[in-house]
């Protein structure tokens, strides 16, 4: 059984952060009904956790803890649990405040100049900084991994869709009807942890890389934010990031905002970027005059498409307009490229969309439409500069081979 009390606090208490009245009428529930652990849906400090579990003689955990709990029972990969215990080891190193009598006592020293000893307090304090150090280098080895895996990515012509929202916005059922994937996508916050990726055929033929990203929450710990920061960084690297939103729901907005806040936090601005498209999400939720009028609204904008992950309605409209960003992210270049050089018109012809091919003695004249990463990848790589007036090709020839 669970029981839910809305708690009005107009005066946090320091010590508390609820008043003594409804501390009090909390505490006869609690004797009344003896749950497992009472949730308060509030950061409690260390100090205010401790004490309401001494009033209520019973598990107090707060947001954090919560949230903290539901990550542990999602993340499966050896990146996700990584990333989680050391989450949880930051919020249990602000917990270390004597909560308990064991952390008062003290270990005697060693030798003749070995005083008093270390206090519990101060053991379980640096053996969780150890183990804190231990996963930041795990999980820094996690990033290296990941920028490894991003460059062999780049070796091949497919560009990243990221898929991001607040949880519980239908993310994964949205990637699993795209994609024809399995992953997991319930009713449920935070079903995914670990990012998942599948590729993809548009409507014109392109492929791409979907990723299914963490879903962000109202108020989430900054430090929750820094553990998963190893996996929201791809979102940095995506040629396209779908925001995915809840549009049947009355708060939707708010949450919009949430998650702007968040990726603005990772270094996307949100305003001015033009890689993303809001996807109104679960117009099949909504009544007949309700979901027209969304629609309506969605066609007023360029980067918003109205669908249903559900259904799949609307889903064909959004991989065209994913097509059209994508086109649109182009530029168009002209290079000159001795016919000799194989293996650039090669990497030319597998990263680019040829649109002219000129050939004029020993020199190809090629006019290509290129993403800008790639064009930057292959000046770094071949040396090439894009042609901005007339060479003479034996010029050409002679500065490149």
């Amino acid at each position: 059984m669970i029981e839910i009390q809305v708690v009005n606090v107009g005066r946090p208490s320091p010590g508390y952060l609820i008043g003594k009245g409804k501390r009090e009428e909390i505490e006869e529930l609690v004797e009344l009904t003896e749950p497992d652990v009472v949730i308060v849906n509030h950061n409690l400090s260390p100090v205010q956790q401790r004490n309401l579990e001494r009033q209520w003689n019973c598990k107090v955990i707060d947001r954090t803890g919560l949230i903290l709990e539901i990550f542990g029972a999602r993340a499966t990969t050896k990146e996700g649990k990584i990333q989680v215990d050391l989450a949880a080891l930051e919020y249990q190193r602000s917990r270390l405040v004597r909560s308990w009598t064991h952390l008062e006592r003290q270990r005697g020293g060693a030798g003749f100049m070995g005083g008093p000893g270390e206090t519990q307090i101060e053991i379980d304090r640096r053996i969780i900084g150890d183990k804190i150090a231990r996963l930041k280098k795990d999980l820094e080895q996690v990033r290296k991994n990941r920028d490894l895996q991003r460059r062999s990515r780049e070796q091949v012509p497919f560009p990243i869709v990221a898929l991001v929202g607040y949880t519980n916005a239908g993310k994964s059922t949205l990637f699993n009807k795209i994609t024809g994937a399995s992953v997991y996508a319930e009713d449920l916050p935070f079903a995914t942890l670990d990012p998942t990726m599948r590729k993809v055929e548009l409507a014109n033929g392109q492929d791409v890389i979907m990723a299914d990203t963490v879903g962000f929450i109202t108020d989430l710990p900054t430090h929750l934010v820094a553990a998963f920061r190893a996996t929201l960084e791809q979102l940095q690297y995506a040629d396209v990031i779908l925001h995915v939103l809840d549009i049947s729901l009355p708060d939707a907005q708010a949450r919009r905002l949430e998650v702007i806040s968040i990726l603005d936090s990772l270094g996307i601005a949100y305003e001015r970027d033009e890689r993303i498209i809001e996807v109104w999400n679960k117009i099949d939720a909504l009544d007949d005059d309700d979901r027209e009028t969304i629609q309506n609204k969605a066609k007023l904008h360029d980067n918003v498409v109205a669908v249903s992950a559900l259904s799949g309605a609307g889903t064909a409209d959004l991989l065209h307009l994913v097509g059209r960003h994508l086109a649109a992210c182009k530029t168009v270049q002209v290079f000159d490229i001795p016919a000799a050089d194989g293996k650039t018109l090669a990497w030319l012809h597998e990263h680019a969309n040829i649109l002219d091919k000129s050939p004029h003695e020993s020199v190809f004249r090629l006019t290509v439409e290129i993403d800008p990463a790639d064009l930057g990848r292959f000046i770094d790589r071949f040396g090439y500069e894009p042609v901005t007036e007339q060479h003479d090709e034996k010029q050409v020839y002679d500065r490149y081979s």
